[in-house]
């Protein structure tokens, strides 16, 4: 289920970010440091991800990634995996008027088919229902992996290929690129990882190519528009070369 497909803008806004993509790390030990069990961490880190959505929108940034569940994140113990995607099927079937009122448009992107039915069928309903809306991208990346985006684009391209659609002739990067679950989207610009660690943890390995990181030692729960702006004006610093030369 694809939203509006983003086409570059002729004049394009100097120094802010048009796709911002978050690493929302930090639920669990935010927890544990409360003397709490860490499931309620990622209850908590439900209210950061309503915050950093209305940042999105006052300041117009035109689409929001969120790395919610990662393809290993089933390593964990078994209550805390149950507990976020019970989290995930709440926000599905209880934020759709907050979307709808926001004119925001939904996507999913990881390979859902290890979810159960009920939360594929969520999912479906959920991007069809907020699929005209006009305003932010909010791009949850679900069961997700940067590898698993990799491969899967991989075989798709075999299958074209094969069946006559594509020359391998024209298998390039741009090409490519239209096989990944984010072709609809704009580039990755920013990437922000809260929680203080500093790897990218297998998310968009291939569209975070040229993206500027911002690390901040803010567990995700306490993540708030002061934080978000704080990355927004390191990225406002970065000289974005794509690997040439300064420009005077």
């Amino acid at each position: 289920m694809l939203c509006k497909y983003l086409q570059p803008k002729t004049t394009l806004r100097k120094k802010i970010p048009r796709h911002i993509a978050i690493i929302m790390d930090g639920n669990g030990r935010w927890a544990q440091k409360k003397g709490k069990i860490r499931t309620l961490g990622h209850k908590a880190g439900f209210k950061a991800v309503k915050e950093a959505i209305k940042f999105a929108i006052q300041n117009k940034i035109e689409v929001l990634t969120l790395y919610t569940f990662s393809s290993e994140n089933w390593k964990r113990p078994k209550l805390e995996v149950v507990s976020l995607i019970k989290l995930f099927l709440f926000a599905l079937k209880n934020e759709l008027k907050y979307l709808n009122k926001y004119n925001i448009c939904l996507k999913v992107i990881g390979d859902l088919t290890f979810f159960s039915e009920e939360l594929q069928s969520c999912i479906y309903q959920a991007e069809k229902i907020t699929l005209n809306n006009s305003g932010l991208i909010l791009n949850i990346a679900a069961n997700y992996g940067g590898k698993w985006d990799i491969v899967q684009g991989v075989k798709k391209i075999i299958t074209a290929v094969h069946n006559g659609d594509l020359n391998i002739n024209q298998i390039e990067e741009k090409t490519f690129s239209q096989y990944l679950s984010t072709s609809s989207l704009l580039p990755v610009d920013l990437v922000i990882r809260t929680g203080g660690e500093k790897r990218l943890s297998n998310f968009l390995l291939w569209q975070i190519a040229y993206s500027e990181l911002y690390f901040t030692d803010v567990l995700w729960p306490d993540f708030n528009r002061f934080v978000f702006q704080d990355a927004m004006s390191y990225f406002s610093t970065r000289n974005r070369r794509f690997g040439g030369l300064i420009k005077d």
